[in-house]
């Protein structure tokens, strides 16, 4: 916080942590007044996660990531079991998903399955023109609204 973070990403792939850990860290980003984003691997566990009230819960199945397969097409059923789940354990958590987002309709098909949006790396980093994959991000949120 005092170096400029608003918020942490907690639980993502490379660094997988136990339940009782993520809710100590959910704790004190609350503490400090930050945003926590919780990555979770799949629908139970991302229901899991709910009951701890992170801000954000944010499906990310790790055989997806980095691939450029969308999660919205491989795993559309995941994708909505997860929202149906977060939002019945507490409707004020914002649901986000990942792993392979590359393009605008990417986005489009993660909002129809009822994210809030996307959380994403490596489908900017490395795109050829980072700006217009934004770009092209920005304007499939703006359509989806």
């Amino acid at each position: 916080k005092e170096a400029g973070a608003v918020g942490t990403l907690i639980n993502h792939s490379e660094r997988q942590l136990r339940l009782c850990d993520i809710e100590a860290i959910v704790s004190k980003t609350r503490e400090f007044g930050m945003v926590s984003v919780v990555c979770t691997n799949n629908a139970a566990v991302s229901a899991a996660v709910a009951a701890l009230k992170p801000d954000i819960v944010s499906l990310e199945p790790p055989e997806l990531i980095g691939t450029g397969i969308p999660v919205s097409k491989a795993k559309p059923e995941v994708v909505t079991k997860t929202v149906e789940l977060v939002k019945r354990i507490n409707p004020e958590i914002v649901t986000l998903c990942g792993a392979g987002i590359t393009k605008g309709a990417d986005v489009t098909a993660a909002f129809k399955l009822g994210t809030m949006g996307v959380l994403v790396a490596s489908g900017v980093v490395k795109a050829k023109d980072p700006r217009k994959v934004l770009m092209e991000f920005a304007e499939a949120i703006t359509n989806s609204m």
